[in-house]
């Protein structure tokens, strides 16, 4: 029976390890999945913040150049560092009183923008073309892979690009051929509707993309202490509960082997202990013995002083007779008054004077009734022991059939004594 328990336990805390893994792999993938959703989550709206920014610098400076080319260009007095776009005809024009104007079309004003735009540390921004008039503005590698994107049908472009030990983003949105257009690119052999280039709008992001980078640490550190503190309340809260159910289980388990009446162990277990002992003696050439011991005159005791005397005195001798016994014996109830004693690595005769010594403390022993009487009782015994030479079984039966031999033997000489069979 204790291989049993012990393989029983063994596979008992194996499988509460596998859900205590099982469980805390759980908590960690939905922890990581909780965590790392906020943190794509949190790049996903900061990404969609910076692109937001640039796009709105797009559209300002295309609203800018459409109030400028709605009205064909705007004058300027050309004042002491003013210069005219080399690449108008006739840009210049004077007044009546001889002041001289100069034409700032869309295209030129766009990068005086941009100038004063850079110089204020806000962001930078310039439009480029595959096939620009001014050769200052054309396309860089970011600026033609968007534009050949818009040829396709896209309407906007981006792309973070490092720069040395700063990165910018980098955004591009199309300008679409005007009515107003047509004034400087009809030349070029464009249409109204067309891509003719683009507005390609840079600004620093470096702080950005470190302050992500730190919550990003931020994030996995506080993911791993939430994981590691959930599964450590985890754990200590699967091993109460395993305390628990060991304990009720152990319990339960206790109950199925314990007769209720006397607390010593039942017959389930008396005969299950018996083959084990008679199989470990049979391996090893030790003796074994078996008691079977009888109330005497039980039944009178019950019709006299009832079945609540009786009952009493069931409990005192089992007490009596289980004091008197070794830590390795067994004892148990076999059925109604009958007590079955198992002691192992004890030949006949010691079994035999065993008996004898617990006959006589019952003997000596008063049972103490409800009414404060004193009631004396005496036990009849029947001793078998042997060394195990054949099956178990057979050799079970046996020795409990001659311990109850015996005993019929005690019962017929008188009562109150105690005989041996050794068969």
């Amino acid at each position: 029976m204790t291989g049993n328990a012990n393989h029983g336990d063994y596979h008992s805390m194996k499988m509460w390890r596998m859900f205590l893994v099982n469980i805390s792999m759980a908590v960690l993938v939905v922890i990581m999945l909780v965590y790392l959703g906020i943190l794509i989550r949190n790049n996903q709206l900061i990404g969609e913040e910076i692109q937001a920014r640039a796009r709105s610098y797009f559209q300002h400076i295309v609203l800018a150049r459409r109030w400028n080319a709605g009205y064909g260009g705007v004058y300027v007095e050309k004042k002491r560092g003013v210069e005219s776009n080399p690449y108008l005809e006739n840009p210049d024009i004077s007044s009546i009183d001889g002041t001289l104007y100069t034409l700032k079309n869309p295209a030129l004003m766009t990068r005086e923008i941009s100038k004063l735009a850079e110089d204020g540390g806000l962001f930078k921004f310039r439009i480029t073309s595959l096939r620009p008039l001014n050769p200052g503005n054309g396309a860089d590698e970011f600026e033609k892979r968007a534009l050949e994107f818009f040829e396709s049908g896209m309407h906007e472009y981006s792309e973070n690009v490092a720069d040395g030990e700063k990165t910018f983003f980098r955004y591009m949105g199309p300008l679409f051929v005007e009515a107003a257009c047509l004034k400087c690119h009809a030349k070029q052999g464009y249409t109204i509707g067309q891509v003719r280039g683009g507005i390609s709008v840079s600004f620093d992001v470096t702080e950005i993309l470190g302050s992500l980078h730190r919550q990003r640490y931020i994030i996995i550190v506080l993911s791993t202490v939430t994981a590691l503190l959930l599964i450590g309340m985890l754990y200590a809260i699967v091993r109460r509960l395993m305390r628990k159910v060991r304990d009720l289980y152990a319990r339960i388990e206790a109950m199925s082997f314990t007769d209720e009446l006397t607390g010593l162990s039942n017959r389930r277990y008396l005969f299950a202990r018996l083959n084990a002992e008679y199989e470990r003696a049979g391996r090893n050439s030790r003796p074994i013995s078996f008691i079977m011991a009888d109330l005497d005159h039980f039944k009178s005791i019950n019709d006299r002083y009832g079945h609540q005397a009786g009952d009493a005195v069931l409990r005192d001798v089992s007490g009596v007779i289980k004091s008197e016994l070794r830590k390795s014996d067994v004892v148990a109830r076999y059925g109604g008054e009958e007590i079955a004693v198992i002691l192992p690595d004890t030949p006949g005769d010691l079994g035999l004077a065993i008996a004898e010594k617990i006959r006589k403390k019952v003997e000596d022993h008063g049972v103490i009734l409800s009414d404060g009487g004193v009631l004396k009782v005496t036990i009849s015994a029947g001793v078998s022991g042997f060394v195990p030479r054949g099956e178990t079984a057979e050799g079970v039966e046996k020795l409990v059939r001659s311990a109850d031999d015996a005993l019929y033997r005690a019962k017929q000489n008188g009562r109150n004594r105690c005989e041996v069979s050794e068969p």
